[in-house]
C-alpha cells in the first residue's frame, strides 16, 4: 500500500491549477487581438495636371494679353481731333464691366507666362539678323531668362499686380486712380519688352521722355480730369 505525502501533493495541483488559470491571460498578452481589416481607401481622382502650353510667348502676347490690355488703355484717355479734345472715360456700367474683364484676364493671364513655353513660333527669330538688329533672338531672350528666372519673374508679378491694382478700382469706380494704372500698365509692359525683346531700343526712348519733357514739362504728369468731367 502506497501512501500519498498530502503536504507534497497540494503544492502540486496548486502549482497546476495556476498554470491552467494564466494560460489564458499569457495568450492574450502574446497573440494581439485580429483588427478588422478595413477596404483600401478609394483613391482620389488628380482634379489638376500639368499645364501643357497651347502657343509660344509671342502668341500668347500678341493674342490674348496685349488685346486684353486695350480694356484698360482704351478706357481712359484724351484724344486731340479736328473737333477738339475727346475725353474718354468710363461713365456706365457697361464701361466698367469691360474693364473688369480685362483686369480679371490680366491678373489670371500673367501667370501663364509662367509656363514653360517656347517664345517664338517654330522658324520665327524675330528681327534679330543682320547689323542692326532690333530684337533679341528667341535663344537670347531664353539665355537672359536663365540666367536669372527672379528677374522674370518680377516682371510677371509686376503685370498681375495692375490686373489687382485695376480690380479694386473697379470695385470704387475711380477714374481718376484709373489714369495712374494704365500708366503703370504701360510702364509694367514695356519695361519687360526693354529686358527681353528690344533692349537696344531703351536708349532711344530716355532720349524721347526728355524730349517730350522739354516740350511740355509738368503736363505730361498732370492726371486729373478737366472740370466738368469728374464722375458723380
Amino acid at each position: 500500500m502506497h501512501r500519498f505525502n498530502v503536504r507534497s501533493v497540494r503544492p502540486a495541483l496548486t502549482r497546476a491549477a495556476l498554470v491552467l488559470a494564466l494560460m489564458p491571460l499569457v495568450q492574450s498578452c502574446s497573440s494581439p487581438p485580429k483588427q478588422e481589416e478595413k477596404p483600401p481607401a478609394a483613391a482620389t481622382p488628380q482634379l489638376w495636371g500639368e499645364m501643357k502650353p497651347v502657343v509660344s510667348v509671342k502668341e500668347l502676347m500678341r493674342d490674348m494679353i496685349d488685346p486684353i490690355s486695350d480694356n484698360i488703355f482704351d478706357a481712359i484717355g484724351d484724344e486731340w481731333s479736328s473737333n477738339g479734345i475727346i475725353h474718354h472715360m468710363p461713365r456706365t456700367d457697361e464701361d466698367w464691366d469691360r474693364i473688369r474683364v480685362g483686369a480679371v484676364t490680366m491678373a489670371e493671364g500673367a501667370y501663364l507666362l509662367k509656363v514653360p513655353r517656347p517664345f517664338t513660333p517654330p522658324g520665327d527669330e524675330n528681327n534679330s539678323t543682320g547689323p542692326e538688329a532690333e530684337e533679341l533672338s528667341p535663344a537670347q531672350i531664353m539665355d537672359k531668362l536663365q540666367k536669372d528666372p527672379v528677374l522674370w519673374n518680377a516682371k510677371i508679378e509686376a503685370l498681375r499686380n495692375v490686373g489687382l491694382e485695376v480690380l479694386e478700382i473697379v470695385k470704387k469706380k475711380d477714374v481718376n486712380e484709373l489714369w495712374d494704372a494704365a500708366e503703370n500698365l504701360d510702364q509694367a509692359c514695356e519695361s519687360c519688352h526693354l529686358e527681353y525683346w528690344y533692349p537696344g531700343e531703351r536708349v532711344l526712348l530716355k532720349k524721347l521722355d526728355q524730349r517730350l519733357d522739354d516740350l511740355y514739362g509738368a503736363q505730361r504728369g498732370e492726371r486729373k480730369l478737366p472740370l466738368g468731367m469728374q464722375p458723380k
